[in-house]
């Protein structure tokens, strides 16, 4: 899926992986690595060594980015109907987002 069609702020499923089944809003895109942090999923613990600033260290929580390959758009929040995404030129030449699998409902 490429990076353009999935946008911050979007609902997403994973549907794959250890997290399958699992959804959750888009908080970060990173286009570059073709990955997303989605919200409340990925937390991991990373420690930390002690510095002048933080001399006790200890660790911190830290999102850890989910493959882009393996999410899902989200069209009916209450199935939890998932789609994938396509683009169209309307007629006045701007770009809209449509679901494929829920004929062609345009996405805001």
């Amino acid at each position: 899926m490429s990076v353009k069609k999935l946008l911050k702020g979007d609902t997403v499923k994973i549907i794959s992986g250890s997290l399958k089944g699992t959804t959750g809003k888009i908080e970060r895109v990173n286009a570059k690595n073709s990955t997303v942090v989605i919200e409340g999923i990925g937390l991991k613990h990373r420690h930390v060594k002690p510095t002048q600033l933080n001399p006790r260290g200890g660790h911190k929580d830290i999102h850890i980015p989910v493959s882009i390959h393996k999410v899902a758009l989200v069209v009916d929040e209450k199935s939890s109907k998932t789609s994938r995404v396509g683009l169209i030129k309307r007629v006045d030449g701007t770009k809209a987002r449509i679901a494929r699998q829920a004929n062609s409902k345009e996405i805001k």
